[in-house]
């Protein structure tokens, strides 16, 4: 019981704040990754073309 004591006064609050913010931090930073990787390989945009578009009455 004694290590434990010791090493709860060793890690200070700024540090368990911190560690609980980490986790997030790489979620939000591999979102902005995914984000930037474009894969877009159509034209203009991905906007519709109506000549391509088929017409069922």
């Amino acid at each position: 019981m004694g290590e434990l004591q010791a090493s709860f006064h060793t890690f200070s609050i700024w540090q368990a704040i911190l560690w609980c913010y980490y986790p997030m931090a790489v979620l939000v930073a591999l979102e902005l990754v995914a984000r930037s990787i474009d894969d877009d390989d159509d034209q203009n945009g991905g906007r519709m073309v109506p000549v391509l578009q088929s017409y069922s009455p």
